[in-house]
């Protein structure tokens, strides 16, 4: 009988309890709250009632511009996964409160059990799929049901096919996107869903929020909101057979910038998540 790893999640957040309290309720059904690591970015935040089962600690804000911010976050989060290691995790996942990694259901298992059968020897990577908003079909997100009954169409995208699994200590570069000096491998059947553009009225918000417009967030977030735009007016192809395809194009082709990081050749590719989805997340 296979043996379960003991696997931790780990997240920096800031003004966004919406998603974690998502990421809570997720991680932790998969891989119970005592193994979920939540440090909130700033001594001006308030610890949501959500988290009392979890580790949770609040920590003076890092950096007050996107770029400068993010490269010290990520450094933070590196090197409070190594301590994971320490502790006897096996394995440690790193992603953002709106991001959160499933497994496909036609296997019929978990998160924990699908980790645990995997021989991991520095990091595995999801394939990303960037959620939007099909306006005129699907209305605004909320905790009403779950996400996936109420979000059916995503981009493919090469920004979220991370190493957010690592199995030891090592650098994450910023955003999880890649880990420096090492290559990267994109599991099967295996998916991070990115749902920070999947509701323009949490986008609204969210540029209405100085605090995220003084650290330069504003520009990021209005190009990265054409995802809503993908959703509704880009035609869905066929969600296994694209991200088949999509799997194999991100392995072998890369920017010759970052050899560590996947591409896609700039293709714009939106698919229709599949029923078998709707009660996962």
């Amino acid at each position: 009988m296979q043996k379960n790893k003991h696997i931790a999640a780990l997240t920096m957040a800031r003004n966004d309890d919406f998603f974690l309290r998502k990421w809570v309720e997720y991680y932790g059904r998969e891989l119970g709250q005592e193994n979920l690591y939540i440090f909130y970015d700033g001594e001006d935040q308030a610890v949501g009632d959500f988290c009392r089962e979890t580790n949770v600690s609040v920590h003076p804000k890092i950096g007050t511009q996107v770029v400068a911010a993010e490269k010290g976050r990520l450094k933070f989060l590196s090197e409070q996964a190594a301590e994971l290691f320490a502790k006897g995790y096996d394995l440690v996942i790193g992603v953002d409160a709106d991001e959160y990694i499933v497994v496909d259901p036609k296997l019929g298992m978990g998160l924990r059990e699908y980790l645990s059968r995997q021989d991991i020897d520095m990091c595995l990577s999801p394939l990303g799929l960037d959620f939007g908003q099909k306006l005129g079909e699907e209305g605004d997100l909320s905790f009403e049901s779950p996400f996936l009954a109420q979000r059916h169409y995503a981009q493919i995208g090469t920004r979220y096919t991370k190493p957010s699994i690592i199995a030891q200590p090592c650098r994450w570069g910023s955003g999880f996107h890649r880990v420096k000096g090492h290559n990267f491998h994109i599991a099967e059947d295996l998916y991070l869903l990115h749902f920070g553009y999947a509701d323009r009225k949490i986008l609204e918000d969210r540029l209405g929020d100085v605090d995220r417009v003084a650290q330069g967030w504003e520009k990021h977030i209005y190009k990265r909101s054409r995802t809503i735009r993908y959703a509704t007016e880009k035609k869905a192809r066929d969600f296994d057979r694209w991200t088949r395809l999509a799997r194999i194009c991100q392995t072998w082709c890369r920017p010759p910038y970052a050899l560590n990081k996947p591409a896609m050749f700039e293709l714009k590719i939106v698919v229709k998540i599949p029923e078998r989805f709707n009660d996962v997340l």
